[in-house]
């Protein structure tokens, strides 16, 4: 099963970048076919093959040799990765169906974010019905943790949207109410934390390296996305973790 899962991810991740980059322009994702964004040819099925067609091609365009963007790979790779683990830690259950629709939604955001800086409404609510679904036949402890989390997510960022004045985007407070509705309150209260520290740390390497300039703003999603995703996998685990240092140093 994990191999499958690993395969769908490489499969789905390439599908998943295609579709970040096009639905912000308003291009449907079905078609045109994908072609080369320097010389407009359209890519061959030969050279659609997630990761593979990337490392042959060696990173250039067949016909133009334009060098083509290393996002490509590395979203097919992370999907794959995440896929993956989302099966070693859930396994075959309905929770897995879930995390599934749920780090897709993750992995889309990063991308539109990275490209754009930009969370589209379309796709959060093209994921939104699917996991109150999902919530509904894989509830979380209560039958109504995921619409309290919910409601956590998106009233804390817009908390932190007041009090920082715009620090954040729109797009983030409403990808927390989602995201919120798939972790629970506890675990998006966790998410965020982990979040702001990833954000945090991103954006002093980014000024230490001259790529951040003071006050400039940067794309949060990615943050928000490690976060969350490390968050929905492993947080009862880190929240375990803490407890027992916390009861310890006492």
């Amino acid at each position: 099963m994990l191999l499958i899962l690993f395969l769908l991810g490489l499969i789905f991740g390439s599908f998943f970048y295609t579709a970040a980059c096009r639905i912000p322009l308003r291009i449907s994702v079905i078609s045109p076919r994908s072609s080369c964004s320097f010389c407009g040819l359209p890519l061959s099925w030969g050279e659609l093959v997630p990761v593979v067609s990337y490392v042959l091609q060696k990173g250039r365009c067949r016909n133009c040799r334009g060098k083509l963007s290393i996002m490509y790979p590395a979203a097919e790779c992370w999907t794959a990765c995440l896929f993956t683990a989302a099966g070693i830690h859930f396994g075959f259950s309905r929770e897995l169906l879930v995390a599934l629709l749920f780090l897709s939604l993750l992995m889309i955001v990063t991308v539109t974010d990275l490209q754009y800086m930009l969370i589209p409404d379309k796709v959060l609510l093209f994921f939104l019905p699917l996991l109150i679904v999902g919530r509904i036949f894989s509830p979380l402890d209560s039958w109504y943790a995921g619409f309290a989390g919910a409601v956590c997510g998106f009233f804390l960022l817009i908390f932190i949207m007041f009090v920082s004045k715009g620090g954040i985007g729109a797009g983030d407070v409403k990808l927390f109410g989602v995201i919120g509705l798939a972790l629970g309150v506890k675990l998006v209260l966790i998410a965020f934390f982990l979040s702001v520290i990833i954000g945090a740390v991103y954006g002093m390497c980014a000024a230490a390296g001259g790529r951040l300039g003071k006050k400039q703003p940067f794309p949060f999603a990615p943050a928000i996305a490690a976060g969350s995703a490390v968050s929905y996998l492993y947080g009862e685990e880190l929240f375990s973790f803490y407890i027992k240092l916390a009861s310890g140093g006492a």
